[in-house]
């Protein structure tokens, strides 16, 4: 459904999320950085020095985030592979290029997926076309990567992805509440029949989702970090991103889109 252009290689990035990208000291990251400085874990050949222990040091953050292929594109396709180490001039241009990019591969996974779905035949056509202009403006030059209006892209690819949802939606047989940006933080649904339920933009920090079933959910943009997800069906569900499943906390019941991989993370959690 997914090709190999949509996942992060960080093998062929320089560390783009590593050094472009801020956090603060919180549950997430041990300590404070600033956009634009290298986190003091990123090593010379822009490997992660503590990748293995990343959660034991604190940077629950990094195993969660997730670049949709981004960081490579930027530097292997925008930058022909010159990093910022070797041209410190590019620096602040391939760190304020690189989200914009992220933005662009974001959408390309959703419109991908969207046209993986038969039921959503009828907008295929559409989607086909946009799918290809959007990937065609993540090759293009960093001055018009940075002067693209990506919130006014996102309201385009937005309409075929609504309808996608509808259609898909609908697949499930049954009519469920609109729970579009509801605030489920918390929420007891263990057990739930969600199949085909809204829950775009939901609030699901820390629900218990045990058992229950999101066959055909559109989560698009649905919070679920620290949400049990533990034994839940998700093989079906809309929309759902690498980015959302590693921040939830699943275990080897649990089931997922082919396209989406098990967390390590899941493993080692215990019941």
């Amino acid at each position: 459904m997914h090709d190999e252009s949509l996942r992060a290689d960080c093998s062929s990035c320089f560390g783009l999320c590593c050094v472009a990208l801020p956090f603060a000291r919180s549950a997430d990251f041990a300590l404070d950085k600033a956009a634009g400085r290298p986190c003091p874990n990123l090593s010379e050949d822009f490997r992660c020095g503590i990748h293995s222990r990343l959660r034991g040091e604190g940077f629950t953050g990094c195993t969660v985030y997730e670049c949709f292929g981004a960081g490579q594109k930027v530097a292997q396709v925008t930058y022909g592979g010159r990093s910022w180490r070797q041209e410190p001039a590019t620096a602040e241009e391939m760190f304020a290029v690189f989200p914009v990019v992220r933005q662009l591969h974001e959408l390309l996974w959703y419109m991908t997926e969207a046209l993986s779905r038969p039921a959503a035949e009828p907008v295929h056509e559409e989607l086909r076309k946009l799918l290809e202009r959007t990937e065609a403006l993540t090759r293009e030059g960093p001055q018009a990567l940075l002067a693209l209006d990506v919130a006014e892209l996102r309201d385009e690819v937005n309409v075929l992805l609504l309808r996608t949802s509808e259609l898909v939606r609908a697949g499930a047989g049954r009519k469920q509440r609109d729970r579009r940006n509801a605030d489920l933080m918390g929420a007891k649904l263990k057990g739930a029949d969600l199949r085909g339920a809204n829950l775009r933009g939901a609030y699901l920090i820390g629900a218990d989702l045990r058992g229950a079933d999101l066959g055909r959910a559109d989560l698009i943009g649905a919070d679920l970090r620290g949400a049990d997800v533990r034994g839940a069906r998700l093989a079906t569900s809309l929309f759902l991103t690498q980015f959302q499943v590693n921040a939830a906390r699943g275990d080897a019941a649990t089931t997922l889109p082919e396209a989406l991989s098990r967390p390590d993370h899941w493993r080692a959690a215990r019941p």
